[in-house]
C-alpha cells in the first residue's frame, strides 16, 4: 500500500507537474468570475517555472544530499559484498533491443563491473524489482543477468535479488540474501543525491554498510552560480531533489530510516 500510495501522491506533488496543474487551474479560472485569481495563479506558475527550470536552484536542493556522505577511498582493507541498488535500466528499451538501455543512474552498473574485478572474491548483490507503474514489469534484476555479459562478467558473479519495489525493500531484501557476517565490510552503491536515505534505511534493517556513492549531478559548489541551458533540464535537477527530500521525511516518519537526514 505505501508503495502505490508514494507514487501516486509523489506523482502531483513533483514540482513540475505541480506547477503545470496551478498554471491549468489559473487559466481555466480566467473564464469565471475568479478571473484577477486565475491571472493571478497563471503569473506565479510561469514565475516559478522559469526560477526552477533556469536558475541554479536545482543545484542547490541537490548539492547538500550529494556531499553529506565523501567519496569511497580505498584503505585496503578487504570488502566481503557490495550492495548496488537499482533503477538504472530503460526496462522497456532493454527487453525489445537485448542490449542494456540505461538511463542517467547508469554509473550504478559502471561501478559494479569495477568493483566485482576490484573485488574477486567479494558477494555482488544487485537489488531492483520491478515497477507495477509500468507497461513492462520485468525485475531489473533479471536484466541485469541478461545482459551482464557487456560488463565482462559472467551471470553467476552476481547474486540477483528481484522482490524490491523501493528503497527500503532493497535493503531488507537484500540483507537477506547477503547473509552479512558481523564485522564484515560491505559496500553499497547508489548515485550520490540518494545515498543518505540509503544509509539510513540500510542502518534501521540492521545492515551495516559502506557507502559508495557515484552519479554525481553537481560540480560542488561552483554549481550554486551556473543557471542552466534548458528550462527541461532545470525542472529534472529540482524534481530529482525534491523527491530526494521528500522521501527522507516520508522514510523517517514511518519508521523507515534511522535519522531524518543520516549523516556518516
Amino acid at each position: 500500500m505505501f508503495y502505490y500510495l508514494s507514487k501516486i501522491v509523489w506523482f502531483f506533488l513533483t514540482p513540475s507537474n505541480a506547477l503545470v496543474v496551478l498554471a491549468l487551474v489559473g487559466f481555466a479560472l480566467q473564464w469565471t468570475r475568479y478571473t484577477r485569481a486565475g491571472s493571478r495563479m497563471t503569473g506565479a506558475a510561469a514565475g516559478l517555472l522559469f526560477v526552477a527550470g533556469l536558475s541554479p536552484l536545482g543545484n542547490a536542493l541537490i548539492l547538500p544530499l550529494e556531499a553529506r556522505f565523501p567519496v569511497f577511498v580505498d584503505d585496503g582493507r578487504p570488502v566481503a559484498g557490495i550492495v548496488v541498488i537499482g533503477g538504472t535500466f530503460d526496462t522497456e528499451a532493454t527487453n525489445v533491443h537485448g542490449r542494456m538501455a540505461l538511463n542517467e543512474t547508469g554509473e550504478r552498473l559502471i561501478a559494479l563491473g569495477d568493483l566485482a574485478r576490484r573485488y574477486p572474491s567479494a558477494k555482488v548483490v544487485y537489488a531492483g524489482g520491478g515497477s507495477e507503474f509500468t507497461p513492462d514489469t520485468t525485475p531489473e534484476a533479471t536484466l541485469v543477468e541478461n545482459t551482464i555479459g557487456e560488463l565482462g562478467l559472467p551471470r553467476d558473479r552476481v547474486i540477483y535479488e528481484r522482490r524490491s519495489l523501493n528503497t527500503f525493500q532493497n535493503a531488507v531484501y537484500a540483507k537477506e540474501m547477503a547473509n552479512p557476517k558481523p564485522r564484515e565490510r560491505w559496500l553499497v552503491v547508489t548515485s550520490a543525491f540518494h545515498m543518505p536515505r540509503t544509509m539510513g534505511v540500510f542502518r534501521k534493517a540492521g545492515f551495516a554498510v559502506v557507502a559508495y556513492p557515484v552519479d554525481y549531478r553537481t560540480a560542488g559548489a561552483a554549481s550554486l552560480l551556473r543557471p542552466f541551458g534548458f528550462v527541461g533540464e532545470g525542472l529534472r535537477r529540482t524534481d530529482i531533489a525534491a523527491k530526494e527530500w521528500m522521501g527522507l521525511g516520508v522514510y523517517y516518519f514511518s519508521g523507515r530510516t534511522d535519522a531524518l537526514f543520516p549523516a556518516p
